[in-house]
């Protein structure tokens, strides 16, 4: 297990897999798990995790995925959904989780009920997904970080048909809508881009210090 900036200068988006190393139990395990324990705005949690494993889906998902060789030859596809309509029902669910969580009655959280359900009041439906869909990314950056840490390949990626996605993995009559996708696994020695060096600009032009 690596320091987390060590992690992270080792990392880069992967491309090209290794076909014939797979993850281990325990090691998808850890990051589903990561996954779970990311932030997000009030504790929502307005996501869902989708693991693919099935060849056949994942050869489908390539075709929506303009033909991209990860999303059929990493170890997993991970796809990130988020609730089509964040409604009184998604937050009166994370209310009675809440409250259960707690060991508390329901009406012991009411303030947060109120808070979030006035919240949402004020978006619009394209506000609310919009919100929803900054939360799937706020989990993508702990598996990135996640995946790093544990000495494992990623590749996001945001080039796919959703639509299409959705209709493969049947999302729609699960009131669920694709946002984003992970390829999960081990680099490949053929990746050109794993030998070639990572820019990322520094602190004094990305860090804004108000004193």
């Amino acid at each position: 297990m690596k320091d987390v900036i060590e992690a992270l200068n080792w990392r880069y988006s992967t491309n090209v897999f290794d076909q014939n190393k797979r993850l281990s139990t325990e090691d998808l395990d850890y990051l589903l798990e990561a996954m779970r324990l990311s932030p997000s705005s009030f504790g929502v949690q307005p996501w869902k995790f989708i693991v693919v494993t099935n060849p056949e889906i994942r050869a489908k998902i390539r075709e929506a995925g303009y033909g991209q060789p990860k999303i059929s030859e990493a170890s997993h596809l991970i796809v990130f959904a988020i609730p089509k309509d964040i409604n009184e029902t998604v937050i009166d669910n994370f209310v009675k989780a809440v409250a259960k969580a707690r060991g508390v009655e329901v009406d012991a959280v009411k303030g947060l009920r109120d808070m979030v359900t006035g919240s949402m009041a004020q978006k619009t439906e394209e506000g609310r997904r919009a919100w929803a869909t900054n939360q799937v990314y706020i989990a993508l950056g702990v598996l990135l970080t996640a995946v790093a840490v544990r000495g494992i390949d990623a590749g996001p990626m945001e080039g796919f048909d959703p639509k299409k996605v959705d209709e493969i993995l049947g999302l729609a009559p699960l009131g669920l809508e694709s946002r984003v996708m992970a390829a999960v696994g081990y680099r490949s020695e053929s990746d050109p881009n794993a030998n070639s060096k990572r820019m990322r600009f520094p602190k004094e032009e990305v860090v804004i210090e108000i004193k």
